[in-house]
């Protein structure tokens, strides 16, 4: 079946390979880890609070991303897309909406964790609801504009997966960009910035230190950034002199977004990550309320 379809234009056989195989682990790993913390969530009594709810909105998030990721690696050894046009517009619009909602998610946690240690206020299951909802809905209305006519969906390089469709650089893209880079990006990392500043300050007056506060943020220009320095260059310049290859290296570092976020919104959260071990081995965890602070 591979032999049949000839390499993408700029790739090597080991090139397309070793892009498939990073995009099937990707989402093999990221898929398991954040399946653990929802199956946890429902099954453990003491991991259903408020605040592990927006967890688990970034958890559902994080394993639509490795859906995506899991369908591009499937293409890469085909070396061709088998889903058409209109998979194409699909699959650009699902990997958009789960990767926008994880974004946001995370800001809502940061929101969320500011309020517990600096103003010592709970989080209520309404509020927590309602923001799960915004979140969505939220990078709903994001996702689906390019189906409207506002951005575009197209093929990523190696012309297996799809996703927002840079090459063109036009008035429509730009845009496009810079709203979707404020609201999406820019205005999710200040909030995430500040209640973590805030927060970092409130534990250095304790001498008390519960969590890196400045991982979270790191996680995300890390695993982002690469994708949205590669956008902007392509607002101001012809971004299509840089190889197809290197082109694919910004996308395959933010599908590693699900795996990292498993590591620091949920096993690296002590109690969650005792809600978890529970679930596994069935011993119970001692400490009854699960917070959502990571250690």
């Amino acid at each position: 079946m591979v032999t049949a379809y000839p390499l993408p234009e700029g790739f090597t056989e080991l090139e397309v390979f070793a892009i498939g195989t990073a995009l099937l682990v990707e989402a093999l790993l990221g898929f398991c880890l954040n399946g653990l913390t929802i199956i946890s969530f429902r099954k453990i009594k003491e991991l259903r609070t408020p605040s592990n709810l927006l967890v688990l909105s970034i958890a559902l998030a994080d394993c639509g991303i490795c859906v995506n990721a899991f369908i591009a690696a499937f293409s890469s050894f085909l070396r061709y897309w088998p889903y058409g046009s209109d998979g194409c517009q699909i699959h650009g619009f699902q990997g958009f909406l789960t990767a926008l909602a994880s974004i946001s998610s995370s800001a809502a946690v940061a929101w969320d964790r500011y309020y517990h240690y600096c103003t010592r206020s709970k989080l209520q299951w309404s509020t927590a609801f309602s923001m799960m909802v915004f979140v969505w809905l939220f990078a709903a209305f994001w996702a689906v504009m390019p189906l409207l006519g506002w951005g575009e969906y197209d093929y990523e390089p190696l012309r297996t997966c799809c996703t927002l469709d840079y090459s063109k650089g036009d008035r429509n893209y730009i845009t496009f960009l810079f709203a979707l880079s404020i609201f999406n990006f820019m205005i999710p990392g200040f909030i995430m910035l500040t209640a973590y500043q805030s927060i970092h300050q409130k534990f250095k007056k304790s001498g008390q230190y519960k969590f890196n506060t400045g991982l979270p943020l790191k996680t995300l220009v890390i695993c982002w950034g690469p994708y949205c320095l590669l956008c902007f260059y392509a607002a101001v310049d012809n971004v299509m002199f840089i190889s197809p290859k290197y082109r694919m290296i910004p996308a395959i570092i933010a599908k590693t977004v699900p795996t990292v976020d498993a590591f620091v919104y949920a096993l690296g959260n002590e109690n969650y990550r005792g809600g978890i071990w529970q679930f596994l081995t069935g011993q119970k965890i001692e400490k009854a309320e699960v917070d959502n602070k990571t250690k």
